[in-house]
C-alpha cells in the first residue's frame, strides 16, 4: 500500500477518523452524563493539544525548515531542540490528543477507538515514509536522535 504513503495530509486523516467517531458515538447512545470533570479532561487534554501544536511549528519556523509532511525531502535541518526532545513527531502527538479530547467529549467507549486508528494509520502511512527520508538526508545524525527520542510519547 505504498501508494497512500505521505499522500493524505494527518489534519485530514484526523477529520476523517473524528467523523467515524461521531458515527460510533450516534450508534452507541453513550450511558455516560455529561459531568463537570469529563469537561475538565476535554478542555486539558485539547489544551495540551494546541500547546504543543504550537510549540512543534515555533521549532520548524525558528529552524528555517519547511512543516510540510507530504514533502519531508524539503526538509533543510533535522529539528531536534524544544518539542522535539521529548517526541520525534508532536504534530501528530497534538493531532492524537485532538481526537482524545473528542473522544472523552463524547463519552462513548467506542469512539476511544479512533486514536488508536490514527496512530496505526498515521504510523504506517506518514511517519514511516518520513523516517526513511530523514534517515537517507541526515543520516547518522537522525539515527542518533532516533535513538534519544520516542516516535510518538
Amino acid at each position: 500500500m505504498r501508494a497512500l504513503e505521505a499522500k493524505i495530509p494527518a489534519p485530514v486523516v484526523t477529520l476523517a477518523v473524528a467523523l467515524v467517531m461521531r458515527g460510533l458515538f450516534l450508534q452507541a447512545a453513550p450511558q455516560v452524563q455529561t459531568g463537570s470533570l469529563r469537561a475538565m479532561a476535554t478542555v486539558v487534554v485539547a489544551l495540551s493539544s494546541a500547546a504543543i501544536a504550537l510549540a512543534a511549528f515555533f521549532a520548524f519556523w525558528r529552524a528555517g525548515t519547511t512543516i510540510n509532511p507530504m514533502r519531508p525531502e524539503r526538509a533543510r535541518v533535522l529539528v531536534t531542540h524544544g518539542i522535539y526532545r521529548f517526541t520525534r513527531n508532536p504534530m501528530y502527538l497534538s493531532l492524537l490528543l485532538l481526537l482524545l479530547a473528542y473522544a472523552i467529549e463524547l463519552a462513548a467507549p467506542l469512539a476511544l477507538l479512533g486514536p488508536v486508528v490514527f496512530v496505526a494509520y498515521i504510523t504506517r502511512y506518514q511517519v514511516l515514509p518520513e523516517e526513511r527520508v530523514l534517515e537517507r538526508k541526515f543520516g547518522a545524525d537522525w539515527t542518533r536522535y532516533r535513538s534519544m527520542v520516542r516516535r510518538w510519547i
